[in-house]
């Protein structure tokens, strides 16, 4: 655990009481602070309460008296499409409002840091796809060339969940909008923006609240390395407005999986499978990407490109780093291969909850059986129609499912409305060289908790049809 600092013997209010407002209360009680903790569900005020903690609903007159600071768990919207009334009252009372990535980065150095001849660092992630596999693959690779890593935020352990530093470690951050848009300390040494494609658009007022609460990791995080993905608009802003060398762009590295980087300035890009790091107009080491079964399609290149830049930075040389992509296994849900039957293979990508990941997952294969569908986002799947040659049919599940068929053009389609039939028909229709992917390009909230579930749905399924 990572004790808080900065609060000892002070009153510091916890809304949301799930996995890393828990967290944030038991680490601002191991720094001395005195956590008061509050969750409109019941069920998590008990868990709270037997979890030793003390509860102070933040609702009730006088709630606010001495308490200095607001703690929010990520899902509770404090600006947009309305702010949750606690938050607002925390505004009123003059209380400041934080979260926990924000006290992590307030806590996680310390004096013993003086003791350190090679400082901790910490890398942090966001994106709008491809946060996880890149974290994990970073990660991966770190850990397999003998580097002591700790991999948490929207993947694996909460923040103050983790063990305190240890000399030369790397800490591992993935982090949504939801967790950088409220910090209210930012300081990774090493950050990466992957992409951004429209998505929880209600929750930041737009695509540009959605892009600045991104930003927020660069501009007021002020990391040391800047490695951003520059196929979009905003990444090529973004780098843009992070370079202080005109020479060499430093401290960025620009990365790509769409084209060519070139120039003095020190980039990663992919291309017909080939990753190729380019610095001072000089190849400086290329890696063949189509052999790593576990990194399919221009989606995972990218991916590949972004971790292979925060390695590189760290001094890692590029022929470890090709031998630890190599052993890399993926994360479960994310272009997962479930198995393969009479030469139809079986593809579990259930992450893939907006248009714009789905598409990636489908690019990624040649001949494919969708399966799609669930509680379906703004914007639907109408910009999907150019990779539309690529698919045999889609199998339709879910809310929106009748939606999601009138955006499908002249695709063979069938509506299927749950996932064991979905997968039955699809793999009753597939011939060898088929992919049949789940790549719903929705949220999973109408028929699943969370896409976790979903894509453990689907394997089941798939099980079934690979052992009969």
């Amino acid at each position: 655990m990572i004790p808080v600092r900065g609060y000892r013997g002070h009153r510091v209010a916890v809304l949301g009481l799930g996995r890393s407002g828990l967290s944030a209360a038991h680490a601002l009680e191991a720094g001395g602070a005195i956590a008061l903790c509050w969750d409109d569900s019941a069920e998590a005020r008990t868990r709270a309460v037997e979890a030793g903690l003390t509860l102070h609903d933040l609702t009730k007159t006088g709630a606010w008296k001495d308490v200095v600071a607001l703690i929010v768990s990520p899902g509770i919207a404090h600006l947009y499409p309305t702010p949750n009334p606690i938050i607002r009252a925390a505004w009123e009372n003059g209380v400041a409002v934080d979260n926990d990535i924000g006290l992590f980065f307030r806590s996680y150095a310390t004096e013993e840091w003086d003791k350190f001849d090679v400082m901790p660092r910490v890398v942090a992630v966001t994106g709008s796809n491809g946060k996880s596999t890149t974290s994990a693959l970073i990660a991966h690779i770190l850990e397999d060339q003998g580097k002591q890593v700790q991999l948490a935020g929207n993947i694996g352990r909460g923040v103050l969940d983790l063990d305190p530093a240890s000399e030369g470690e790397v800490v591992v951050l993935e982090l949504s909008s939801y967790q950088i848009e409220l910090a209210r300390a930012l300081a990774p040494d090493i950050g990466v923006f992957m992409n951004l494609t429209p998505d929880h658009l209600d929750r930041h007022g737009g695509i540009g609240g959605y892009f600045a609460a991104k930003r927020r990791l660069f501009a007021e995080g002020g990391p040391d390395r800047a490695i951003i993905g520059v196929d979009e608009v905003e990444g090529q802003f973004l780098a843009n407005q992070m370079r202080e060398k005109a020479e060499t762009g430093e401290p960025v590295i620009q990365i790509s999986a769409a084209r060519k980087l070139s120039g003095e300035d020190w980039s990663v890009f992919a291309r017909k499978g080939f990753l190729t790091e380019w610095r001072r107009s000089k190849q400086m080491a290329a890696i063949d990407l189509r052999k790593i079964a576990s990194l399919p399609g221009a989606h995972n290149h990218q991916n590949a490109c972004a971790a292979y830049a925060v390695c590189r930075s760290i001094g890692l040389a590029p022929r470890l780093i090709e031998a630890s992509f190599a052993s890399f296994r993926g994360l479960p849900h994310r272009s997962q291969v479930l198995g393969t039957k009479d030469g139809v293979t079986f593809v579990n990508d259930s992450k893939a909850t907006n248009a714009d990941s789905a598409g990636k997952a489908i690019q990624a294969f040649k001949s494919v059986r969708w399966i799609l569908g669930g509680l379906g986002k703004e914007g639907g799947i109408g910009s999907l129609a150019p990779l539309l040659d690529r698919v045999a049919k889609a199998y339709l599940i879910g809310h929106s499912a009748e939606d999601f068929a009138l955006q499908l053009n002249d695709l063979p389609y069938e509506i299927c409305g749950d996932m064991a039939t979905a997968v039955a028909h699809a793999a009753a229709e597939a011939e060898a060289g088929d992919t049949v992917l789940l790549a719903p390009a929705a949220a999973s909230f109408d028929q699943y908790p969370n896409f976790e579930r979903r894509g453990e749905d689907f394997a089941v399924c798939v099980e079934k049809v690979l052992a009969g």
